[in-house]
């Protein structure tokens, strides 16, 4: 069986713990394993092969969480831009055997009971077997308005897919007893979902095929061409084949599911002090009740406040009445029109490494850069800024132009506005240095990449 781990999605609901250059599937929530990690380790008893469909950005975000895990995926595919979850699954399920088994699993999914989670599997993949489209539907423990629901018949069929309910219709699904939250999970034969793809979205499963057709495949790595990519209509797998094929089965699943899709949500999962306040080590309650407070550098106190949300992640404070966190899409949106805070933290991950924002003011910048060993940036040149690199750890690789020298702990280099360099880690240690940008701009869409090892897009910075 085959693991399609679905990387997609920027998490907006979860700003500013997620942005786009760190979503939330691959931020450590609970303990030291992220969401993403725990997805690959549920699954990897029951599945020989992990196939992650995600952009460029999280590919390498991936791979870092994978090697921490001392593991590697088979195959990957990357989108240079999301066209929902019907096309992503095609193109996986295009790369595979028509007979191969197929898991399809979000990666930004909470599931505390792995026990009957197992069991449900096994349940589903012997539906599969028979040539059914299965999903997986969670026994709803309350009224959820924020879902779409299944209603299920009689042997394990499905009798009908249902839209997001207003509170009173959500209370009637839930009395019922046979109506079930949408997961957003599946198990299936790669073929036989191919097969009603074509058949019920006919458009979609043409262009999907062209652009498979015309992908890039390199070793273990598939690229799709953005415009390829950009002539697939945009749908998801639940309209564009579950609610229109008569294969499909849904499977009852009690197994401590969550999408952690709000911070409400959030909150249900976290361990609580006395006073139900989510546990932080950063935090001083006095007198404080029943708040999420998630912090990471700064102390956040609070005095005499109950059920708000407080997350301060160094570059952003969010304050929010719990029940109210769905609005923080709506804050994202305002966010977009005049700053980089949906897409960046202070600490932004590369394929090379990491770099930390430490001031950002008008006419300069100034960066705490960490290059992994045998990793090197690309080569590139700036049209609006110069910039002074100072060693702090290990021996730096610099080209300036077409000179190339050594730079030690203590020591520095300048590139001048327009100067084509390179820094490389040929050692065996992290280089860790300081970048001063100075410029009228220095925004980090100043850059002209002439060569990148990791095949980058140009519009993918860094």
């Amino acid at each position: 069986m085959t693991n399609i781990i679905l990387c997609g999605g920027s998490g907006t609901r979860l700003w500013p713990i997620s942005r786009s250059l760190m979503p939330k599937q691959f931020v450590k929530l609970f303990g030291e394993e992220s969401l993403f990690q725990l997805t690959v380790k549920r699954n990897e008893k029951h599945c020989s092969e992990k196939f992650i469909v995600s952009n460029s950005e999280q590919y390498f975000l991936a791979l870092d969480q994978l090697e921490e895990m001392e593991m590697e995926a088979e195959r990957y595919l990357l989108e240079p831009v999301g066209r929902n979850t019907a096309p992503a699954i095609a193109l996986a399920c295009l790369a595979l055997a028509k007979e191969e088994m197929v898991l399809v699993t979000p990666s930004d999914h909470l599931i505390k009971d792995v026990q009957a989670y197992e069991r449900v599997l096994q349940e589903a993949e012997k539906l599969a077997k028979e040539d059914s489209l299965v999903t997986f539907g969670i026994t709803p423990s309350f009224a959820e308005t924020g879902f779409g629901y299944i209603e299920a018949g009689e042997e394990s069929n499905v009798k009908a897919f249902h839209e997001k309910p207003d509170a009173l219709t959500a209370q009637k699904y839930v009395n019922a007893g046979n109506y079930y939250w949408n997961s957003g999970m599946f198990l299936f034969k790669a073929g036989v979902f191919l097969e009603e793809l074509e058949k019920y979205s006919p458009e979609i499963y043409e262009s999907v095929c062209k652009a498979y057709k015309n992908s890039q495949e390199r070793e273990n790595l598939i690229r799709i061409k953005h415009e390829d990519m950009m002539a697939i209509a945009e749908d998801s797998i639940d309209y564009a084949v579950m609610e229109k094929s008569k294969r499909v089965k849904v499977v009852a699943s009690d197994i401590g599911w969550s999408d952690l899709g709000s911070f409400d949500a959030l909150y249900e999962e976290l361990e609580k002090d006395a006073n139900g306040n989510s546990l932080n080590e950063k935090h001083i309650s006095i007198d404080s009740k029943n708040n999420l407070i998630y912090a990471k550098e700064r102390v956040v106190a609070t005095v005499d406040v109950e059920d708000l949300i407080i997350v301060d992640t160094g570059d952003a404070l969010l304050v929010s009445k719990k029940g109210s966190s769905q609005k923080v899409k709506k804050v994202v949106h305002e966010i977009k029109k005049t700053t980089q805070l949906h897409h960046l933290h202070l600490t932004t991950h590369r394929p090379w490494g990491t770099y930390t924002v430490l001031e950002d003011t008008a006419g300069y910048k100034i960066k705490r850069i960490v290059v992994k060993p045998g990793k090197r940036l690309s080569l590139q040149k700036h049209y609006h800024r110069n910039e002074h690199w100072i060693v702090v750890s290990g021996t730096a690789t610099v080209r300036v132009g077409d000179a190339v020298k050594l730079i030690r702990p203590n020591e520095s280099t300048y590139i001048k506005m327009g100067e084509v360099h390179r820094l490389s880690n040929e050692g065996k240690i992290p280089v860790i240095l300081i970048e001063a940008q100075v410029g009228e701009y220095t925004g980090e869409d100043d850059i002209v990449r002439l060569d990148d090892d990791f095949g980058r897009d140009e519009e993918i910075k860094g």
